[in-house]
């Protein structure tokens, strides 16, 4: 198994904002480029848990993983801090062969993109 990923952002918008803007088709497309079935159908996954503005838990896994690999499971938590909001990432059981890709796809594909985002406002 794999070590889990886990990262946290700050940004200066209300978590409510940054849930909002995952949760939302049309927010998250318009922040990322892409919706979940994300990317060109590069990602696929189901939510297994929602607690409104405040925690979704997924199922992911990529279309060129390994039929053997079992699907990731990424956990985000949204809270307040005294500038706006952070995101708290787990991401866990990614394969060991994509795991530096998701990795460095975190800050890739969502958090410069969200920033990039927000600053257009």
């Amino acid at each position: 198994m794999t070590e889990a990923i886990q990262q946290s952002v700050e940004f200066r918008v209300a978590p409510d904002v940054l849930y909002e803007m995952y949760m939302d088709s049309k927010k998250h497309s318009q922040a990322t480029g892409a919706a979940f079935t994300a990317f060109g159908g590069e990602l696929l996954g189901k939510n297994l848990l929602i607690l409104p503005k405040k925690m979704i838990v997924q199922s992911w896994r990529a279309a060129h993983w390994k039929k053997s690999d079992p699907d990731s499971i990424l956990v985000l938590t949204f809270s307040k801090t005294k500038s706006g909001g952070r995101v708290d990432l787990v991401h866990v059981n990614v394969p060991e062969h994509d795991h530096q890709g998701v990795t460095q796809g975190w800050e890739t594909y969502y958090w410069k993109p969200w920033r990039a985002y927000l600053a257009r406002g």
